[in-house]
């Protein structure tokens, strides 16, 4: 008996009928402009301890400066996609990385680890565009390409969350107090305003601005999207999968150490080869599994791999294990992800496909913020070990979430 659906109905087999043609230079743009954006937040991300530290910060302060962009990311991709819907891609795009640029150029200056908050909060509201990104490929994609070119923003993101920490090594002076970390924040301010003028440059709207257009709001669009057969089960799985994920990578450095007294070194190595193994498997696997066996099945066998890894890893015994079951997990999330941006375009009416992409990823930034901070308190108070089984236990459902969406795609209504 099939499980899942392969292929969608035809009357989702097609691109917005409001997208207007897509200029050559648009999507590589667009890549462009992820990598640009992660590789300032790749600099930067390492080095939040240190600067909050520089001010004398406590550590909840600490940990408060790193959520602060989680939260404003959970208040900002709903909002930029559904405004995007409404005035176009393109300035929204524009406006949004000007203002990141802003916003890393006024961390380099700002006076105390309070104002540091702030501007991170606002920061990470601006940085919450990735549902205008997904929504552009979405308007001029045909469904079936879709779980394809949205993994090849994941190989963006990853090169620059690669590349990121490395340069903020080289640029950032701890010694110097507050002022050490200036030229890294600059450097990342320049690069959001490099790809501010790409986009202004290169990229043309993907959508014809509606006048008059009629819009959900927030709340009343989550209440029928959680409801919704298909949109349903992928939120939960976002919450729970990003859940997981993040809390995992909040204390693996933690759990490196005391189970194998590792240093940063062995850390990094297993961080690095996590990244290469999402940008290969999201640049030479995912479109094509997605396309041969269909967005739910190969959900669905994402998140089964990424189960198995997690149950495997408190067995680890060393290097070479662990970066084995920490890149099985980053395989099962790479053909796994792209596949729920792309049901979700399928299934939202052309009218709301940045607010509904936006709504995923404020449960994903919701995921960043509760993850690490449950997955801390598991390995402080109960086990190191506890994070693993934590993560397994709230993902396994994730499974069975695949393959709902998957069965009431066809007879699914618009959301």
């Amino acid at each position: 008996m099939t499980l899942l659906p392969a292929k969608p109905p035809e009357s989702r087999d097609a691109v917005s009928p409001e997208a207007a043609p897509a200029s050559a230079a648009a999507l590589p743009t667009l890549l462009f402009v992820v990598f640009m954006n992660l590789l300032g937040f790749g600099m930067v991300i390492p080095l939040l301890p240190f600067y909050a530290r520089s001010f004398h910060a406590e550590p909840w302060q600490v940990a408060l400066v790193f959520s602060a962009y989680a939260m404003g990311g959970f208040v900002g991709e709903p909002f930029w996609g559904r405004l995007s819907d409404r005035i176009g891609r393109r300035p929204v795009l524009m406006s949004t990385l000007a203002c990141n640029c802003l916003c890393y150029g006024l961390m380099a200056f700002a006076p105390n680890i309070w104002a540091a908050f702030v501007i991170r909060l606002f920061g990470g509201m601006f940085a919450g565009n990735g549902s205008v990104v997904q929504g552009y490929i979405a308007d001029v994609t045909p469904p079936s390409e879709r779980a394809g070119k949205l993994a090849r923003l994941g190989v963006a993101f990853n090169i620059g969350f690669i590349v990121g920490p490395s340069l903020s090594g080289l640029l950032a002076h701890p010694e110097l107090g507050p002022a050490g970390f200036r030229l890294p924040f600059l450097v990342a301010s320049a690069l959001g305003g490099l790809s501010a003028l790409g986009v202004f440059l290169l990229v043309k709207e993907s959508r014809t601005r509606r006048v008059g257009m009629r819009q959900l709001g927030r709340f009343a669009l989550f209440g029928r999207a959680i409801k919704h057969p298909v949109m349903g089960p992928l939120l939960i799985l976002t919450l729970a999968s990003g859940f997981a994920f993040t809390g995992i990578e909040s204390v693996f450095g933690f759990w490196g150490q005391a189970r194998f007294h590792w240093g940063p070194r062995e850390t990094g190595i297993v961080f690095g080869m996590v990244g290469v193994t999402n940008a290969l498997a999201q640049w030479f696997a995912t479109g094509r599994l997605s396309r041969h066996y269909g967005e739910a099945r190969m959900l669905a066998v994402g998140m089964g791999l990424t189960v198995l890894a997690q149950l495997m890893l408190p067995f680890s015994w060393g290097l070479p294990s662990t970066i084995v079951f920490m890149s099985l997990m980053a395989f099962g999330q790479s053909v796994a992800f792209p596949n729920v941006g792309a049901l979700i375009s399928r299934v939202a009416d052309h009218d709301r496909q940045g607010q509904a992409l936006g709504l995923n990823n404020a449960m994903g930034a919701l995921a960043r913020f509760l993850g690490p901070l449950s997955s801390g308190l598991v390995f402080a108070s109960l086990s190191i070990e506890g994070p693993f089984w934590l993560a397994s236990l709230v993902v396994a459902p994730s499974i069975g979430l695949a393959i709902l969406a998957g069965r009431a795609l066809r007879t699914a209504p618009t959301l």
